[in-house]
């Protein structure tokens, strides 16, 4: 897919889908800011990894929950390269807790899951705005989840979060049109990262991921790679009469498994 000339922001593309969409959208020639919060060997493999893939691509340390490292991260592309034209927001957070147990959370947790899931997109897409406009098909990716669309997921947290960020998708889709910025969401199902399996550990994470393949029509658990392929497609120039849509990426998940009679 061709991103020849195009210089995109990726927030945390240190690893998981970020890595993988920041890897592919190199491959066709983008140039990227890797963003990360603390790891900052992986950052650096995965830029070495974009310049192999025929692309370039700096890293840049930047916790996007707070409005002045927002700023920070879309000054790093525009230093670097004078243009911005895609921001995919994939940063994001949770934390594990069972929806019955409404004891488990505090106003605290919906705050800092808020911070980074909701707050961090909109904060970002403010400061990436006046750049983005300049563009000629510029693009916003907001990665959202199944989470947001069913009210399932890892806490009642991470769904409102995710069910606001869907919301706020389709609000700056409808604002941000007569400025030819394109604003979409995919929505993933369970997608096999470390985040899950540092969470869990390999034992429970095999038997999650298992589980997984057994109740989506498709028969499979969802990798990093497979959402690399909506998100490069909401990113790229061949969409560019979409916005304001909601890419469920599931294999059929919310679907749920066929009824069978007899």
């Amino acid at each position: 897919m061709n991103f020849s000339d195009q210089v995109a922001i990726v927030t945390g593309s240190s690893s998981g889908i970020g890595q993988a969409a920041a890897i592919g959208m190199a491959e066709g020639g983008a140039k990227l800011v890797i963003n990360y919060s603390k790891n900052a060997e992986a950052a650096e493999a995965v830029v070495a990894s974009c310049k192999a893939a025929g692309g370039d691509a700096i890293a840049v340390q930047a916790d996007v929950s707070k409005d002045a490292n927002c700023k920070t991260l879309v000054e790093a592309a525009m230093d670097k390269w004078g243009r911005l034209d895609i921001l995919v927001n994939n940063a994001g957070t949770t934390k594990f807790m069972n929806h019955d147990n409404l004891e488990g959370l505090d106003a605290a947790d919906f705050e800092q899951v808020y911070a980074l899931n909701l707050i961090g997109p909109y904060q970002m897409i403010k400061h990436a705005r006046p750049f983005l406009k300049q563009a000629d098909s510029p693009s916003v990716v907001n990665i959202s989840s199944i989470a947001g669309v069913r009210g399932i997921g890892s806490s009642i947290a991470y769904v409102a979060s995710k069910g606001a960020l869907n919301s706020a998708t389709l609000a700056l889709a409808r604002s941000l049109g007569p400025e030819n910025i394109r604003v979409n969401a995919v929505c993933p199902g369970f997608v096999g990262t470390d985040w899950f399996r540092n969470a869990f550990g390999d034992e429970v994470f095999e038997k999650i991921f298992a589980a997984q393949k057994l109740n989506t029509p498709m028969a499979r658990a969802g990798g990093p790679e497979d959402i690399k392929g909506p998100i490069l497609f909401f990113a790229n120039r061949m969409s560019a009469h979409v916005t304001g849509q909601l890419m469920v990426a599931d294999a059929g998940l919310l679907l749920g498994m066929p009824f069978e009679i007899g």
